[in-house]
């Protein structure tokens, strides 16, 4: 898309796979609060964010994201399995994956980068803390770094 200066960029898209509300609404508010604009979509468990990326059922007219910000402790199959699973996909793979959980175990974020996870970052336990965590990545996912384009477009 060629930009003149009256025109705006495409919201950025962003899938969050996250199972805890209280996380999923601080990182809403962390977006609504930026400057970049975006199209959050939210899904709660591994299962599910798979269905999302590889449109079935429900999602079968779903954008594909340009970005997915992932937690590591979801319930049925984990973050690690959504990781490997993604990264594994030739159609899924050069989407940039975030791994946003709270766990700060060593192995955690060596298994993380292992499987190709683009960056790891703890959530704070202080809701402004996490808000300012969200803003800052924000700001350097779409103000700085290119992403890719869609490898196999549909």
């Amino acid at each position: 898309m060629t930009e003149t200066p009256h025109t705006q960029p495409e919201p950025a898209r962003i899938l969050l796979v996250e199972d805890n509300p209280g996380d999923v609404r601080l990182t809403k508010e962390a977006f609504k609060q930026g400057r970049i604009e975006n199209d959050l979509y939210v899904v709660s468990d591994g299962t599910e964010a798979l269905e999302f990326l590889s449109k079935h059922g429900e999602y079968a007219d779903v954008p594909r994201p340009d970005l997915i910000l992932l937690d590591l402790n979801l319930p049925g199959k984990d973050g690690e399995d959504v990781l490997e699973d993604l990264k594994a996909d030739p159609k899924l793979q050069s989407i940039p994956v975030i791994v946003l959980t709270s766990s700060r175990a060593e192995e955690d974020i060596a298994r993380s980068y292992e499987l190709h996870a683009n960056a790891y970052l703890t959530k704070p336990v202080d809701p402004d803390e996490f808000i300012e965590t969200v803003r800052a990545f924000e700001k350097f996912w779409f103000s700085v770094v290119r992403l890719p384009p869609e490898v196999d477009p549909q």
